[in-house]
């Protein structure tokens, strides 16, 4: 049975990726500091023989007895009030943490990949954004420490290719959204989500007229998975290029949840990219892949998980940002 350590488990990207590689037949390994991760997203897992959990930080030396086939690297906060909050432990996950499991890899023989994101396109002067174009990114803004965290990744992962030979992938993650996101984790599928189950107005940060290309999880999971096991080296992005207003899809929602609620705008954060849409052409060449799930079923599935959820669990969400 092959061995898959996966970071940042407890996470809603980790957890689901546990659920694919179980479900595969591996021997997983989990692994969160539980800082933005829930163990509630994988409790479900620990009554199985071939899944374990360690709670531990990667920015700290990272051992994992016997043998090790594959990395996934997916531990860091990912929405803007998380990482607005820690932005120290954000930068610190993206390259300790990387260095820590790229060395873990290389000691093991294991294949790595890690979670890049579209943020290392910043605020694109190329759209729709494609692995060739090399971003527009405020390096001191306040989304600096996630960016650059993700930039970095990027850079030490190719470095440890081209110089150990160590087998690496990177994928480009663009807004995945879905079952087990954290209402008030700042992103806006949830805080709208939230808005609307709780009566509340929806909140636009600027005029709305930003747009976002959202990928449901499943096919983001799928595309991370052929990813690892096919022979491609270099940045893939992984998203859905079905592009949206903001304030479009804030209607969408309001129509979705079936309520009243009337849309009001605030001020746009510093440095939010104005255009998100991925070219997933590289994708679809090398992984045969494209995703599948259309917004309007994806959003169903979403909101019948949040729908789940007691008047308290509703709590208050915190809309800063459209990441």
């Amino acid at each position: 049975m092959q061995k898959v350590l996966i970071t940042g488990a407890a996470g809603f990207l980790g957890s689901h990726l546990c659920d694919r590689f179980i479900k595969e037949g591996f021997h997983v390994i989990g692994m969160d500091n539980l800082i933005t991760g829930d163990l509630k997203n994988i409790e479900h897992l620990f009554k199985l023989d071939h899944f374990e959990f360690y709670h531990h930080d990667v920015t700290k030396f990272v051992h994992i007895p016997g043998k090790l086939d594959y990395i996934l690297h997916f531990a860091s906060p990912a929405s803007p009030i998380d990482y607005l909050k820690i932005p120290i432990q954000t930068l610190k996950v993206g390259s300790l943490g990387t260095h820590n499991l790229l060395g873990l890899a290389k000691e093991k023989k294991a294949r790595i990949l890690i979670a890049s994101t579209s943020e290392v396109y910043g605020d694109p002067l190329v759209h729709p954004q494609n692995e060739e174009y090399y971003g527009n990114v405020n390096t001191i803004g306040p989304r600096g420490v996630y960016d650059e965290a993700k930039r970095f990744q990027e850079s030490i992962t190719m470095a440890y290719h081209t110089y150990h030979g160590l087998e690496t992938r990177i994928a480009r993650i663009f807004n995945t959204y879905g079952p087990r996101m954290r209402l008030n984790d700042g992103r806006v599928v949830p805080a709208f989500i939230g808005q609307a189950l709780r009566g509340e107005d929806l909140t636009i940060f600027g005029d709305g007229k930003q747009t976002r290309s959202f990928c449901y999880v499943d096919d983001q999971v799928e595309g991370i998975y052929r990813l690892l096991f096919s022979n491609y080296i270099y940045p893939v992005n992984i998203g859905n290029p079905d592009e949206i207003t903001i304030k479009t899809f804030a209607e969408e929602i309001i129509k979705l949840t079936e309520t009243k609620q009337k849309v009001m705008y605030k001020d746009l954060p510093i440095d939010d990219p104005m255009q998100r849409q991925p070219d997933i052409s590289k994708a679809k060449e090398v992984l045969d892949w494209e995703p599948k799930v259309s917004r309007s079923d994806g959003m169903k599935r979403t909101l019948d998980y949040f729908k789940g959820f007691s008047k308290g669990e509703l709590e208050k969400s915190e809309h800063r940002d459209f990441s």
